[in-house]
């Protein structure tokens, strides 16, 4: 799933490594809580590869295409109460101890699920790991930042993203790594016990975050800590009164916000077009497809004609690959280019990638190998697919053939040197399967074999090149930014739960959309709503680069739309050398 990566600049980024050389216990306390992440996208992208598996393992899941997507998505909904609990959590019973709740809820889950018997415990094992995600999505960079010198703070942070991504990419290497073993999938999924015990041993040997323990009243503990976190002299008193500062000024902030409700909050105007602004990019990040690609890359491989799940897996590396590139490619052009600038650009990317594999995909259903009687009277006849054999109509071809899966059918392709040549229309069970891969033949149960299918990859790797840094990263950037800070703990949680909700619907839904309109149309259904997101950047989200909290709650009051997002901006907010800006809209 797509995480919250925040942008810091080079110079930040080599003082954060050469301070946390000079004292390591400030990279074991961000390297110790970042785990967090790393577990936080190895779960969320390791379901993308075990679901292959798991197919074949149990019936039910294979024909029931709503249970895929349970098992699938459960985790997003278990996500979005561990999110809410967690806050009141890290309240309540500090940093530390919710990253110890996270790591056991990760740790039950990955049990759960590697001696499932049934899709039942699975997804049952799903809605523990999603509950320790939610609550490690917010804890752990929140720990970090507390617990981190302050010249640092946001390069440190910003290493969770990296982790998240790694995690991602990492499951990805785990799912190819056991493709062999047996139990396959119960690895998979199992093996994200170890980082959880790994870092609940850690964090048991590490102290609770100072600025918690100090809201709390337990200053000596919050300064004692201090001390190991600051080494120069006069750090530890000036963290301490910032820290004394900070904590009444929340205070009194909080106080305030505990008078207003969400509704009053919304009719106030710089807050309500902030939301607008925020909410949209969170739920069109997600409206996208972006996390169809996370959830069911090795799934779209094969739709796109590659028959091997160890191929669909090897070949979905190059998009977890990608997607961790991006994000360093975002921290880099960020602050030089500005927050609508990597939008545009990457949405119009995503725009004709979607465009692409619209068109790839529209081709290779209408263009699939033919079922060729001779072919399936090769086989023994009580193994031919029942609808063709019940069927008085001529013309069947692959995409036909699998869209009676309701009857379970599979294509076994020819074995005459080309996989596009005729092939069988058989039964799908693993006996079947084995028959088929016996002859050296191709076995194909949710794609036909295609000469496009390059060309799909190719459309998959651009969109996740041009997505990654735009509308991977930049809306988590603009709502840290976009709101007043008094109400930005608020605003903030409203637009993450918009985030997460939006993720559950489409993770919910792609697997059955593929089969009811098929991928093609799929694809550009995804592909009109990324019209929308584009629209909706150049009308409602502004440029918030290098514009202090105040600047940007005048710019909200105006409600500025700048079309020309590419000219530079003087610090008062107008264009240089001339304004495309309208007032008052």
């Amino acid at each position: 799933m797509e995480g919250g990566a925040h942008g810091f600049d080079g110079s930040a980024f080599r003082e954060c490594f050469s301070l946390s050389w000079r004292n390591p216990y400030v990279l074991r306390l961000a390297f110790s809580a970042g785990i967090g992440g790393l577990l936080f996208g190895y779960d969320t992208g390791v379901i993308s590869g075990a679901l292959l598996y798991i197919r074949d393992d149990f019936r039910s899941v294979d024909k029931k295409t709503w249970l895929q997507e349970m098992i699938v998505s459960m985790a997003v909904a278990g996500a979005i109460i561990g999110a809410a609990v967690g806050g009141w959590a890290n309240d309540r019973f500090g940093r530390r101890t919710s990253i110890l709740v996270a790591d056991l809820l990760f740790f039950a889950g990955a049990v759960v699920m590697a001696s499932a018997t049934g899709p039942v415990q699975l997804v049952v094992g799903r809605v523990f790991v999603g509950l320790g995600v939610g609550m490690a999505s917010m804890t752990a960079p929140l720990y970090i930042s507390e617990a981190s010198p302050a010249r640092i703070r946001g390069a440190l942070v910003s290493t969770n993203g990296f982790l998240i991504t790694g995690g991602q990419f990492l499951s990805y290497l785990i799912n190819l790594a056991f493709t062999k073993a047996p139990g396959t999938w119960r690895w998979m999924l199992g093996v994200a016990g170890l980082p959880a015990v790994f870092q609940f041993v850690l964090m048991l040997f590490l102290p609770e975050s100072p600025r918690w323990l100090y809201r709390k009243g337990r200053v000596e503990e919050a300064e004692a800590i201090l001390r190991k976190i600051y080494t120069a002299e006069g750090e530890v008193e000036r963290e301490m009164q910032e820290l004394k500062e900070s904590v009444e000024a929340e205070a009194r902030e909080q106080g305030s916000a505990e008078k207003v409700s969400l509704a009053a909050l919304v009719k106030t105007k710089t807050v309500r077009r902030g939301l607008v602004a925020g909410v949209g990019l969170q739920v069109f990040q997600q409206l996208v497809g972006i996390n169809t690609v996370m959830y069911y890359s090795p799934t779209i491989v094969q739709l796109a004609g590659f028959a091997s799940n160890q191929t669909a897996l090897a070949l979905s590396l190059v998009t977890s690959g990608l997607n961790a590139l991006g994000s360093i490619v975002s921290i880099y052009f960020i602050d030089r280019t500005g927050r609508r600038k990597l939008l545009v650009i990457g949405l119009v990317g995503v725009i004709a990638s979607l465009a692409l594999l619209s068109a790839v995909f529209h081709e290779t259903t209408t263009h699939s190998p033919a079922v060729g009687a001779a072919e399936t009277s090769h086989f023994d006849g009580s193994l031919t697919c029942p609808a063709y054999r019940t069927s008085s109509s001529s013309g069947w071809d692959c995409t036909r053939c699998l869209k009676a899966s309701s009857m379970g059918c599979g294509f076994c392709a020819s074995g005459a040197g080309s996989k596009l040549l005729p092939g069988a229309c058989l039964m799908s069970n693993s006996t079947v399967r084995d028959t088929c891969h016996a002859e050296g033949r191709l076995w194909y149960t949710r794609g036909c074999p295609s000469r496009y299918g390059w060309l799909a990859m190719a459309g998959l790797a651009l969109y996740i090149a041009f997505f990654s840094p735009g509308m991977g990263t930049v809306p988590w950037i603009v709502n840290s930014e976009i709101y007043p800070l008094r109400h930005r703990g608020v605003c903030g949680g409203v637009a993450a739960t918009a985030n997460w909700i939006s993720n559950l619907a489409v993770a919910q839904s792609f697997l059955s959309l593929t089969q009811a309109i098929g991928p093609a149309w799929t694809f550009l259904i995804f592909g009109g709503l990324s019209v929308a997101a584009l629209a909706f950047v150049l009308v409602c989200v502004p440029e918030t680069k290098g514009l202090p909290i105040e600047e940007v709650e005048k710019m909200l009051e105006r409600r500025e739309l700048r079309l020309k997002f590419w000219a530079p901006r003087s610090r008062s907010g107008g264009e240089l050398p001339d304004s495309g800006k309208k007032d008052g809209v």
